[in-house]
């Protein structure tokens, strides 16, 4: 029998088992078992969701295979629920063998095949709940049962896991403090390309997986300026990051786009064809909104991952974790990552505000944000938000977009009210101060009501009404008298001049189907409905071209027959045309704006308001 008196080593063993069957192989040792073992056996479990991704996964489901062992003894393993096992009583050190299967292309999970591999910790290493605050070893095993052709036989290690054994870029040991500390360090293994630079002084790394031909150069020579400018705004006295190093791990595809934030690094994915290549000159579109990823998952390193809500003061990895403030953790950070790429220079003044009017066109195409208010979308997250269907749009408004359109108001406010001596920026140096530098000592997150009075204090500007205006209201926000005082002219008009339909269509195997009706539109108010199939208006047959063609030619006010198949079944429907609502926002800067409006504006948007990026 086992001496109970050590302290309990837990170990993670990770093989890359199968790369046809995308199957990792994980072998958890538990020596030293607390005394409550012999009793009672052993709980284990798996996270439901990842932090960062408010949506109930069920991590558990991808186990295939798993079983327990004592003294080299088979040992009972019963299972709970969908995410827990309990051993039987034991009188020695547990093994638990698993099998994941590791086939999801995204930040989330887990991605396994013959050309790479990654995984976050909460969709591969079990819980020991009794142990979860236990440090815990690691092992990443080379893959030396494979072919010699295969590329993962070259493959290098790419984590911010504090190293334990193994080499820079290497298999071999790792190690965390708990658990918490285990998943929140993603692992990319593969033949990649590998880009570093300094930020402040902070080893940065960028690891770039995927069939790609970036200019390397360009890339970390743009991402390093959006780095320093949100430490300094941040620390601007001390310079200092929340981490040692940091490390962006992409994957390039061919379509893709998303990122998820962890304690020292982020996951990312991209179209190559958004990264920059040699010789590429001015900067594209699809490039800029990549930086625009960099630059917000980069700012939840402090917005989120250390600047928490109450509600994720733990995380339950259970269950929903219910808060009103994604608003202010996702929101504000979507207003920032464009607005960083401003005051950094990466981008003019006038791609900024088109990106910024681009976000505002967003919200207001969505007739959800007349019925669902910002705080409401945080709570509803993980039942709304991430499960989104045909009526979404007209019943839900984005936390995301709605929540950075509340922080522009805010820090247009505060700027506008102090003559620019305070803003936004000021208020989350007051969180950081307050939540996020000291989190790791005293795990205290701002609570569902303390942000108004904390604004107060950091600006003496006292908000309270307009904030539970813009958060918990649905009244669209007087943008455009906010950024008069900037010398910058709103405006909104009809995305199309043309007859408007009033529905999302969409392109399913050469069928034109609905795809959303939007609440009183024409479509509406005709009876039609999502996954109608559209067959003719006033007796010509439809397709995209044609449809086109029809509009150009109807006016507001007119009337059609149109034909749908619904199911199986023939439908036909009067439809009156009416004007495309004003959803597209356009912001301009004033020709000649007084040298208050140019003041404000410079100090809003940084030595971008006068100058334009050299990359353009």
């Amino acid at each position: 029998m086992k001496n109970r008196s050590k302290s309990p080593i837990i170990t993670y063993r990770l093989r890359l088992f199968d790369p046809a069957a995308h199957l990792f192989e994980v072998t958890l040792e538990i020596q030293n078992p607390p005394p409550s073992v012999a009793r009672d056996g052993l709980l284990l479990t798996l996270p439901a969701w990842i932090p960062g991704s408010y949506m109930i996964r069920e991590f558990a489901r991808h186990i295939v295979a798993i079983e327990a062992r004592c003294d080299d003894r088979p040992l009972t393993l019963t299972k709970h629920d969908k995410h827990s096992w309990q051993t039987a009583a034991a009188q020695a050190d547990i093994t638990v063998i698993y099998r994941v299967y590791a086939w999801d292309l995204s930040v989330r999970t887990a991605h396994f095949d013959d050309s790479h591999a990654f995984f976050n910790g909460s969709s591969v290493f079990l819980r020991v709940p009794e142990l979860a605050d236990q440090p815990c070893l690691i092992d990443i095993e080379a893959p030396s049962h494979l072919p010699e052709h295969s590329s993962l036989m070259r493959a290098r290690v790419a984590t911010t896991l504090p190293r334990n054994g193994a080499k820079r870029w290497g298999f071999g040991g790792y190690r965390a403090n708990c658990y918490d500390e285990l998943i929140d360090h993603p692992v990319e293994i593969g033949e990649f390309s590998l880009y570093a630079f300094k930020a402040c002084g902070v080893p940065h790394y960028v690891v770039l997986s995927g069939r790609h031909d970036c200019d390397g150069k360009r890339l970390i020579a743009d991402i390093k300026p959006i780095c320093e400018a949100q430490i300094r705004m941040f620390e601007p006295r001390r310079e200092t990051a929340p981490f040692a190093e940091y490390l962006f791990l992409t994957q390039a595809v061919g379509d893709g786009y998303g990122g998820l934030e962890h304690r020292a690094s982020t996951a990312l994915i991209c179209n190559r064809n958004d990264l920059p290549y040699p010789g590429m000159g001015q900067s594209t579109d699809g490039y800029r909104r990549f930086l625009g990823l960099v630059s917000h998952e980069y700012f939840h390193s402090w917005n989120v991952k250390r600047i928490k809500p109450a509600a994720f003061a733990p995380y339950d990895l259970y269950r929903e974790n219910y808060t009103r403030l994604l608003w202010i953790f996702e929101g504000f950070t979507s207003y920032y990552d464009d607005l960083m790429l401003a005051r950094s220079g990466v981008t003019s003044t006038e791609q900024y505000l088109g990106a910024l009017g681009n976000t505002i066109s967003s919200v207001l195409r969505s007739p959800g944000r007349l019925q669902q208010s910002v705080a409401e979308s945080s709570f509803e997250a993980w039942t709304k938000y991430y499960r989104q269907d045909e009526q979404s749009p007209n019943s839900i408004i984005s936390y995301y977009t709605k929540g950075a359109m509340v922080a522009l108001a805010i820090d247009l406010s505060l700027r506008q009210r102090t003559q620019g001596k305070r803003s936004l920026d000021d208020v989350m140096r007051a969180l950081w101060l307050r939540f996020g530098r000291d989190f790791e000592q005293h795990q205290r997150g701002l609570g569902e009501h303390e942000f108004g009075a904390l604004l107060e204090q950091a600006t003496g500007v006292d908000l309270t009404a307009q904030l539970r205006s813009w958060s918990a209201g649905t009244r669209d926000i007087a943008l455009a008298k906010l950024l008069q005082p900037f010398g910058i002219d709103f405006v909104s008009a009809p995305n199309d001049a043309n007859a408007w339909l009033g529905a999302r269509l969409i392109n399913r195997q050469g069928e034109l189907c609905v795809g959303t009706v939007y609440s009183g539109g024409p479509a509406h108010a005709a009876g039609l409905a999502a996954g109608d199939v559209l067959i003719a208006l006033d007796g010509l047959k439809l397709d995209d071209a044609s449809l086109k063609a029809q509009l150009v030619r109807r006016k507001p006010g007119g009337r059609a027959q149109v034909h749908v198949f619904r199911r199986d079944e023939l439908r036909e429907f009067i439809l009156q045309f009416s004007r495309a609502p004003a959803t597209e926002a356009r912001l301009s800067l004033r020709p000649t704006p007084l040298k208050t409006q140019q003041q404000l504006l410079r100090g809003w948007l940084g030595q971008s308001a006068t100058r334009r990026p050299a990359a353009g």
